[in-house]
């Protein structure tokens, strides 16, 4: 198994969070890792974007041309990154930041409207779990148990307060991407 997975949107998104957090979880599971963020000089508001490979093998290079899954919070994001997803590849995103929605016939790809369902849990700082929840029920790359655990160790102490709520919008992600597969397959 080897997975190479770009994460990409605005600074202050949780873009470096949700690659650290699933970098952690392979740790965990005795994965080869490797987790390359790249971020302009503005923290907030400017492009960042981070590569995270898990695989079971030795990873010969953190450098990536293409992406076996691709989660993208911004147009730009989508109009940089979705060419480079492999044909039967996955994509993610949140139609909130998109202008024009993906229109690739060869990947599979899930909306998830984590910017709303942040929202509704009354937490907007919870937006980029809903997503890393998504991806985790998708790929099935690493356990939600590890996940958890990789939040919980990555985690600034002031923020500890907030892994509870984080906990669920991980689950609540997983759940959204669940009942869309289900509509999609007609069940």
């Amino acid at each position: 198994m080897k997975e190479e997975i770009i994460i990409s949107g605005f600074g202050g998104q949780g873009v470096l969070s949700m690659g650290k957090i699933l970098a952690y979880a392979g740790i965990i599971e005795d994965k080869e890792v490797t987790w390359m963020p790249s971020y302009g000089p503005e923290q907030r508001g400017g492009t960042a974007n981070v590569t995270v490979i898990l695989s079971d093998k030795r990873i010969t290079s953190p450098v990536l041309n293409s992406y076996d899954t691709a989660i993208v919070l911004n147009q730009p994001s989508l109009e940089r990154f979705m060419p480079l997803i492999k044909p039967g590849g996955t994509l993610i995103y949140d139609p909130a930041g998109i202008l024009t929605p993906p229109e690739r016939t060869d990947i599979n790809i899930y909306s998830i409207e984590a910017m709303d369902e942040a929202a509704k849990m009354q937490s907007p700082k919870v937006f980029n779990m809903l997503l890393l929840g998504g991806l985790i029920q998708v790929r099935n790359i690493v356990s939600v148990e590890n996940v958890v655990h990789g939040l919980r160790r990555t985690m600034p102490e002031r923020h500890r307060t907030l892994i509870p709520m984080n906990e669920e919008a991980i689950r609540h992600g997983m759940d959204i991407i669940r009942k869309q597969h289900r509509a999609d397959n007609n069940y």
